[in-house]
């Protein structure tokens, strides 16, 4: 099995809150995320593509193929964006990166399925910080 792995780059700005909980609870909670006034974030978003090589190209997915599919699918939606008002996906959902990675993933997995049948989404990496990530395989 062969791993490939495209990393793109998009800044958002985002809020932490529960509407069913008091300002208060939200600022215990979440802390400065629960801002009013938003925060934003540098992200990376690392796809890792699994699958054996196409005997006529030698690929498992056309790098630039999956770059152009991350791009058109995940970072022009949400490129300079705020995440909890601006982006179709994440309406009426928790804007924290675990859920947003998964919502990465429901839209990449069939994608890259369609442009590369005999490749598959493997994991996505998240960073938000550069101390704070995280990892999904689709599980």
């Amino acid at each position: 099995m062969i791993y490939v792995t495209r990393k793109e780059h998009f800044n958002a700005a985002h809020r932490l809150y529960n509407p069913a909980w008091s300002d208060e609870k939200n600022q215990e909670v979440f802390g400065p995320c629960a801002n009013n006034n938003w925060h934003g974030h540098n992200f990376e978003l690392i796809v890792t593509v699994k699958g054996k090589p196409d005997p006529d190209t030698g690929f498992v997915i056309d790098l630039k193929v999956l770059g152009d599919i991350v791009k058109k699918e995940v970072v022009d939606k949400v490129d300079h964006k705020n995440l909890n008002l601006d982006v179709d996906f994440m309406q009426g959902k928790m804007a924290s990166c675990e859920i947003f990675v998964m919502e990465i993933w429901n839209i990449l997995a069939p994608a890259i399925a369609h442009a590369a049948p005999h490749a598959k989404l493997h994991y996505i990496k998240l960073i938000e910080t550069p101390k704070n990530f995280v990892e999904y395989y689709g599980e």
